[in-house]
């Protein structure tokens, strides 16, 4: 909202700030009429002028702090104002700008006064959401099959940032639902348009540009038709790039001015285009390593980290195990045709002594492919194990310490270090030698005579 009693003042404000992408702007020429506005409508920030007849912009600020303490206030003033705009600082006024104002410095202004108010309305959103365990939008996550705490403090905080239009950075390992959450935070936004994904991986400069940003008519071989990019048809929505580590360093400069101006060069254009689409970004890739090895501009790091969201793996959040391989056996079952069939009880406990490297997306392959070999109505453990390969490391991380490894000058002997391997297999496998054996890199057979001889003893 901008008070100011010159109509000129209010006109200038509001092109300037439209062109800078902030379109929703309330212009006020009578001071009196901002305290009911600032009641019937959100207010991110505030620009007063100080000198307004009726009611001054110091008096209005002393109004506005009493009763809307968290709306940002920036102060337009003469130079002959200056210390009354010193003292409204004194006040707590967010900023003061001397007529005629600098057109950069009033855009920048307002933009930090607006990322502020949203900063302080997601932290009060988001403690409120974490004290009272809720999610307002839960239907927009239900594509996520978990019952982890983890993930549902994740689900909080996406609810969260989803009103804002701040970047968001989503990282975790392949296979562990990033778009899955970047799909809910733009269900979750209120956007009207659509959420369109593409994956950057691979992508050189050109295919990248052309991808993202269209071309126009003859602006290479073969353009015989201009054609819109992904970014005109995510106007009004979501634009979700994925393998963003992977991007060129040329296209990690256009994303860069994407970001920072909301504008964008077609191919063969020397004329800018808006774009009012929200950006969401992922990566499986250690992005402080890029950066450390110059691969990935830091700049860019932190204006795609305005909000960063890691989805944990497969791995740390073990309990959605059963629920996954119940959904994924009804789903593979749907989709060839068939009854869902049943399992084992030792399949989960094989599964929970898994790394799953490929996390969900891995459990699922294995799922459709053990009902598709499906026979007999209960899927075979042995499609799992060879999925898996019992020769391979299946031990979770955090394993239980023996008494003697915390004494660093005594070395176990051999059979107490084959007593304690054992035995923990045994506990990690509920039991089931078969699995036990795996994990130990045994045959059944030759764990199972370890196991006689302990008897005999």
């Amino acid at each position: 909202m901008v008070v100011d009693d010159e109509p000129q003042i209010l006109l200038s404000a509001e092109t300037l700030m439209r062109a800078a992408g902030i379109s929703n702007v309330i212009t006020v020429g009578d001071s009196r009429e901002v305290l009911p506005l600032l009641g019937s409508q959100d207010v991110g920030a505030l620009v007063l002028d100080i000198s307004m007849p009726e009611l001054s912009g110091s008096d209005l600020h002393e109004l506005v702090a009493r009763d809307f303490p968290d709306i940002p206030v920036i102060f337009m003033t003469a130079m002959n104002d200056l210390e009354t705009a010193v003292s409204c600082m004194k006040a707590g006024a967010f900023d003061y700008l001397v007529k005629p104002v600098d057109k950069n410095r009033f855009i920048t202004s307002v933009t930090r006064a607006l990322e502020m108010r949203s900063l302080q309305s997601e932290i009060s959103s988001l403690k409120d959401r974490l004290l009272s365990d809720q999610l307002e939008n839960a239907s927009a996550f239900s594509a996520i099959i978990t019952r982890s705490k983890k993930m549902r403090a994740i689900f909080q905080y996406a609810e969260v940032i989803s009103d804002t239009r701040q970047p968001v950075l989503i990282t975790g390992e392949t296979g562990t639902g990033k778009e899955l959450i970047a799909r809910a935070i733009h269900e979750t936004s209120g956007l009207e348009g659509p959420f369109v994904p593409v994956n950057v991986a691979g992508l050189d400069d050109t295919v990248f540009s052309d991808t993202l940003f269209g071309h126009r008519r003859g602006a290479f071989t073969g353009a015989d038709e201009a054609r819109a990019g992904l970014i005109a048809e995510a106007e009004g929505g979501t634009l979700f790039l994925d393998e963003i580590g992977d991007m060129s360093p040329s296209s990690q400069v256009k994303l860069m001015r994407l970001i920072q101006e909301r504008t964008y060069y077609p191919l063969g254009s020397d004329l800018t285009r808006k774009s009012n689409a929200r950006i969401l970004v992922a990566t499986n890739r250690d992005v402080h390593k890029l950066i450390e090895t110059s691969r990935f501009r830091r700049d860019l790091y932190y204006r795609l980290r305005a909000h960063l969201v890691h989805v944990p793996p497969l791995r740390e959040r073990m309990e959605d195990i059963p629920l996954l391989l119940q959904h994924f056996l009804e789903k593979a079952a749907f989709s060839l045709g068939r009854k869902r069939p049943s399992f084992p009880k030792e399949l989960l406990t094989l599964l929970s002594n898994y790394r799953f490297p490929g996390n969900v997306r891995e459990l699922e392959l294995m799922v459709f492919d053990a009902t598709a070999r499906c026979r007999s109505g209960v899927v075979s453990m042995k499609s799992f194990r060879d999925a898996i390969g019992e020769d391979r490391a299946l031990a979770k991380v955090g394993t239980q310490t023996p008494a003697w490894s915390m004494q660093s000058d005594v070395l176990p002997t051999l059979r107490e270090a084959e007593d304690y391997l054992i035995a923990e297999s045994l506990r990690r496998s509920n039991g089931n030698q078969r699995i036990a054996a795996a994990l130990l890199g045994l045959t059944r057979q030759a764990l199972n005579k370890r196991l006689t001889r302990e008897k005999k003893k």
